[in-house]
């Protein structure tokens, strides 16, 4: 990789639209287990808290305060089941970025992904999307020790484009703090959550966008 500067993008809620796929497992995860049916405003306001970025984690979590202690595996097992099961929710999610912007945005950039996705997941998406080799490197769960807020990932594509300027393209608090973690500048996208634009730009945000598709305008 050459050391032209490096857009890296998170995928859910950046890329991709997620509250009719990952938003809906952890709902439909929760009340299988509990029988209450949680808001997305109640997932909204845990992932705004930070600490967050594992949906199996979170699933868990809101069990738990729930009072239902179960075991992590048994969470994930039923989630993916859900996910990625016959008409499983992965296929009900949207592509957001318009392939225009990727295509000019790639004659000036690297383009990278820094995913909490597996590699699986990752990939199911992106071939039904996105053109072979537009991004590269794919960073997903499966590749670091440590998820997000870590800056992990981010070390791992920097490593791969020595002496480029990163940025990081992401919709969560953890996304930001793993930017600036990294000592990379931080653009967050922020659709769903009128609190999420100011505790973006609390956390280090440059500039903080409705959608992925105005992402020109923020960048020289």
């Amino acid at each position: 990789m050459t050391a032209r500067e490096v857009l890296v993008f998170d995928m859910d809620g950046v890329l991709v639209d997620v509250r009719e796929s990952y938003r809906e497992a952890i709902t439909r995860t929760v009340e299988y287990f509990t029988g209450t049916r949680i808001t997305r405003q109640r997932i909204q306001e845990l992932k705004n808290e930070g600490g967050w970025n594992n949906d199996w984690a979170l699933s868990q979590k809101i069990c738990r305060d729930l009072g239902f202690d179960l075991d992590y595996e048994t969470v994930v097992a039923y989630f993916q089941s859900i996910f990625f099961g016959e008409d499983g929710l992965v296929t009900r999610e949207r592509w957001v970025a318009e392939p225009d912007v990727l295509k000019r945005l790639g004659a000036r950039y690297h383009l990278a992904i820094f995913t909490g996705r597996t590699r699986e997941e990752a990939g199911f998406t992106l071939s039904r999307n996105a053109m072979p080799g537009m991004f590269d490197p794919i960073v997903t769960a499966d590749d670091v020790a440590r998820g997000k807020p870590d800056p992990e990932g981010l070390h791992l594509i920097a490593k791969q484009a020595p002496g480029a300027k990163l940025w990081y393209i992401g919709d969560t608090v953890d996304d930001a703090r793993a930017a600036r973690a990294a000592g990379v500048p931080f653009i967050g996208i922020a659709a769903d959550s009128a609190d999420l634009p100011a505790l973006l730009k609390q956390e280090g945000a440059i500039a903080v966008l409705e959608d992925v598709n105005q992402l020109e305008r923020a960048i020289p």
